[in-house]
Parts: structure tokens; C-alpha cells; sequence
């Protein structure tokens, strides 16, 4: 159906219609065990990020984009102080929502509990942390828990990581973006993995 111009910048949640839009319904979240059994069809130990109140849509967007890059079976975020997978989210992250199991769960400590009785190893990315990411092995079943762009990780979901890491910073700047970190994280995850 053919709309005036005005009605597409009204409709249009991104600004950035370039004269179509589409409506269709936002990407759907999954289970936590989905995501646990997509590593396990593929043969796979478990590679995850948990977002604990990433609040930029685009930072979210970003980080769902590195994860369907280095095919890491999924995200997992929390219903309250986090990004939602919103227009802005599906768009940051170039279509990845649509090919990235996203899991929203009540309580972040509470599913990083579980996750650790499953056996998978929950590390915390941390600026003030003792190790380094060049020490740490990730070819076990892991799941990196990703903090705030302003504060980092809360207490509480620090204190139920198995341990945390740090990226080692040589410049004047004590930490990187939280999309960027991430990348970093699945990258290192991934090479190990390879054996490289």
C-alpha cells in the first residue's frame, strides 16, 4: 500500500525508512534451555553473553551482532534494566536478532546459578580484575557476563560469577565500550576453540 512521506517518518521508529516500511512482528525471545540445547545439537560446549543492564539499545544490538558472528549460542538478558529487542536493537545489529537465540529471564543471579550447575563456567568482564584474558581457558563451557556501560557488573551478579577477567589496556583509557569488550571476549573464545 502507497503512504504519503509523512506517514512513513511517523510510523518509522529509527528515522531511517528510506521510503519502505515493513511491518512485522519484533524477534522472539527463547528459553534459556533452547539455548542450551542449540549448543548441544551442534555438538558444541555452550559459548554465551549475559547482559547485566546494558541499557543502549545500540550497545545490545552490537553485542547480539558479535554473537551471531562467532556463531556463540545465544544471549541472555534480564527483563528489568536492559535493552528489550526493539527496532533500534534489530537494526544495530544488521538482521543478527533474527539468527540469535535471545533468552529474557526474571533474575540474572538466579540464572547464573543454574547456569553454573550445568557446568558452564560464568566469568565476569571486570576492569579491576586480576586476570587477564590472555590467562584464562575458554574452550570449557562458557558464559561471559557482560556489566554496564557506566557501573560495570553489579555486586551481586559479580559476586556469582566463577571468576572475572580483564582485557589488558596499555593506553591512558581503563576499559573499552561494552559491545567492544564483548567482541574481545568471543573473539579470544573462539580462536581457543580453534586451536590457534
Amino acid at each position: 500500500m502507497e503512504v504519503d512521506k509523512r506517514k512513513l517518518d511517523q510510523m518509522s521508529v529509527t528515522h531511517s525508512h528510506q521510503g519502505v516500511i515493513a511491518m512485522v512482528p519484533a524477534a522472539e525471545y527463547v528459553s534459556v534451555e533452547h539455548i542450551l540445547e542449540l549448543a548441544e545439537s551442534r555438538g558444541e560446549k555452550p559459548l554465551i553473553v549475559l547482559c547485566d543492564s546494558i541499557s543502549d539499545p545500540h550497545n545490545l544490538g552490537a553485542i547480539i551482532r558479535t554473537c551471531e558472528a562467532v556463531a556463540a549460542h545465544g544471549v541472555i538478558i534480564p527483563k528489568r534494566r536492559c535493552a528489550g529487542l526493539s527496532a533500534i536493537v534489530a537494526k544495530t545489529s544488521g538482521g543478527a536478532v533474527f539468527h540469535t537465540a535471545v533468552a529474557r529471564v526474571s533474575n540474572l543471579s538466579a540464572t547464573i546459578k543454574d547456569l553454573k550447575s550445568k557446568g558452564i563456567w560464568v566469568v565476569g568482564a571486570a576492569a579491576d580484575a586480576e586476570q587477564s584474558i590472555w590467562e584464562a581457558d575458554f574452550t570449557v563451557p562458557t558464559a561471559f557476563v557482560i556489566g554496564s556501560e557506566g557501573s560495570g557488573l553489579g555486586r551481586l551478579v559479580g559476586e556469582v560469577c566463577d571468576y572475572k577477567i580483564k582485557i589488558p589496556m596499555e593506553g591512558k583509557l581503563s576499559s573499552l565500550n561494552a559491545s567492544v569488550s564483548t567482541a574481545v571476549f568471543l573473539f579470544e573464545a573462539k580462536r581457543q576453540r580453534l586451536g590457534r
